[in-house]
């Protein structure tokens, strides 16, 4: 009865409420806090991780234009359910050059972390053009409208060295030759030799919308069909100390 006379004068006291209020809410942040301090990376390195390409980082932020982190999410949680339907669980490290992270807050449409080469090239633009004609129950609006507005990259090695500035590793010739390795990946033809030796030989190589040009199309489907590819699951080991 003493313990509960004595929290009655913290009812009753608004100050005194507050202060240990107070209290309470800074012990429990220096718990949180102070640990990071002592972490050399908060986010394990994988193998395999790279920045996006320059027509990669254009069909994200037409996917961020668009709006389609508000139906579909960009993370499978580590639950049965969830990686028998999407795959291996997501890790920190597939994001950590996202300015901002995909991981959603909601699916009307599936996850699409692990979407990556999962359909053809085809079946994205079909998808794009009329949703209902390839996923009959789908209520996601039409997109046909992006291939016919084509782009030249004119701006995308400025976005990169946006990014270069919060920290993802643009070198000064990746940024460069932006222009360039933009227009290359979208034609087989072209000579690429450059943009697999600064990103890589996991660069999807081709004319995705089977259309002339560079299409808004193009840059979203070399976007999505590079989630989930990058890391190679099979051969993946989780760091033990973490």
């Amino acid at each position: 009865m003493a313990i509960l006379d004595k929290h009655k004068l913290l009812e009753k006291n608004v100050t005194l409420l507050a202060v240990f209020a107070f209290l309470a809410v800074t012990v429990g942040g220096i718990v949180q806090i102070v640990p990071l301090f002592y972490l050399d990376n908060t986010i394990e390195d994988v193998e395999g991780m790279r920045p996006y390409t320059p027509l990669e980082m254009a069909g994200r932020e037409i996917y961020l234009r668009e709006g389609c982190y508000v139906c579909h999410s960009q993370m499978i949680r580590p639950m049965r359910d969830e990686v028998e339907r999407y795959g291996h669980y997501s890790l920190a490290a597939e994001s950590k050059y996202d300015h901002p992270f995909q991981w959603g807050s909601k699916r009307t449409g599936p996850d699409l972390a692990r979407v990556g080469g999962r359909y053809s090239d085809e079946w994205h633009v079909d998808h794009l053009r009329d949703p209902q004609a390839v996923v009959p129950e789908s209520v996601m609006p039409k997109y046909g409208y992006l291939e016919a507005k084509l782009i030249d990259g004119k701006y995308i090695g400025d976005l990169m060295a946006t990014n270069a500035l919060v920290g993802v590793p643009y070198t000064s010739d990746m940024i460069e030759q932006a222009k360039a390795d933009f227009a290359a990946q979208a034609d087989p033809d072209a000579d690429y030799d450059g943009l697999l030796e600064r990103y890589g030989d996991k660069v999807n190589i081709r004319n995705f919308d089977g259309a002339p040009g560079v299409s808004e199309a193009d840059a979203l489907i070399a976007y999505l069909q590079m989630l989930g590819t990058l890391v190679d699951f099979s051969t993946f080991t989780p760091d033990a100390s973490r």
